[in-house]
């Protein structure tokens, strides 16, 4: 299984025979090019041409973020996989109304079981949830009966922001507590946890598409207008109640994160670079971990899982094969 490598010291990256080679102040290091999905780069970094061509030819995506952890961006090489013709049934897809419409309720309706899934676990611990619950429930039921895009985001928008107020209940850490959902910049720690989990389950799911045949710049649920990738925004509505939500739940019912993991700039609050790493650990076991797939009796990690999300999608446009988000079972 290739490698996410991950890079948080200022310096220098460039090809150098048929290998990477990373400079800093304190030395070099050399990082095998067949081993590496991803790299993701959270400090000052110098590259060239040379080493972008060398990348590319390697079908190794690029992920930055700025100095406060915010991402900037992601080096999508040349796509290797592509289909013209999975491409085109993308596209229809998005412009029949009809078609568009179902994707995005299936992705939706998915995302808020997820939701459902983690409400109920820790409900069944005494975390006192029901009335949530309850609520969510009923909602859900409504998601069917909607009809256009702008009603489903509403609705989403509406079932997480029910979900966020549970996270002082779900969250047993006396140093944390969540107010209202904030983004740039984030208005407290749990916030910040957040935006930064987010940008990793975007960026991650970025990379799998690059390994499908399907272009990330062609969503459902969100609109494919000046942005530049939509598809990964999709499928990341479905991940993350299970992925991102579980790994800041973790991190702060274990005390694994403290206050001293964060800093403020800007009237924001940011994970410092140490919170950052911290979140990573927790963030790729999670991926890393193993369940039985509900369907396919055998053992897969998360991160294949959205990998298997993603040719459900690519199956559904040029098979006609009915999608159904994967619901996880805890």
């Amino acid at each position: 299984m290739k490698r996410e490598i991950y890079i948080f010291s200022d310096g220098k990256i460039k090809r150098k025979d048929n290998t990477i080679l990373f400079e800093t102040i304190e030395g070099k290091k050399y990082i095998p090019v067949e081993e590496i999905n991803n790299i993701w780069f959270f400090g000052e970094i110098d590259l060239n041409k040379s080493f972008l061509d060398f990348i590319s030819q390697k079908n190794i995506c690029l992920h930055f973020f700025n100095y406060y952890g915010y991402y900037s961006g992601s080096f999508y090489p040349r796509e290797h996989l592509n289909s013209g013709y999975v491409i085109l049934k993308q596209a229809e897809f998005y412009l029949d109304f009809e078609k568009r419409v179902s994707l995005a309720r299936s992705i939706v309706e998915a995302g808020v079981k997820n939701i459902l899934i983690i409400l109920k676990y820790y409900n069944s611990r005494r975390y006192e949830l029901g009335d949530s619950i309850d609520s969510i429930e009923l909602k859900i039921d409504l998601i069917s009966r909607l009809n256009t895009i702008e009603e489903l985001m509403a609705i989403e928008g509406n079932i997480r922001n029910e979900y966020y107020h549970c996270f002082n209940k779900i969250i047993k850490n006396p140093e944390f507590e969540f107010s209202i959902r904030s983004r740039r910049p984030p208005r407290d720690n749990i916030n910040a946890l957040i935006s930064f989990g987010n940008s990793l389950l975007y960026t991650t799911i970025l990379g799998e598409i690059y390994q499908t045949q399907l272009d990330p710049r062609i969503g459902y649920l969100h609109s494919t207008n000046e942005r530049r990738f939509t598809l990964n925004l999709d499928i990341a509505e479905i991940f993350k109640p299970i992925i991102v939500d579980r790994t800041i739940f973790s991190l702060l019912n274990k005390e694994v994160l403290t206050t001293s993991d964060f800093e403020t700039n800007f009237n924001g609050i940011l994970l410092s670079e140490n919170g950052r790493k911290k979140f990573l650990r927790e963030y790729n076991g999670k991926l890393d971990s193993v369940i039985k797939h509900p369907n396919l009796n055998v053992n897969v990690s998360y991160k294949r899982l959205i990998r298997l999300e993603l040719y459900k999608i690519q199956k559904h446009i040029t098979e006609n094969q009915e999608y159904k988000g994967f619901v996880a079972r805890w």
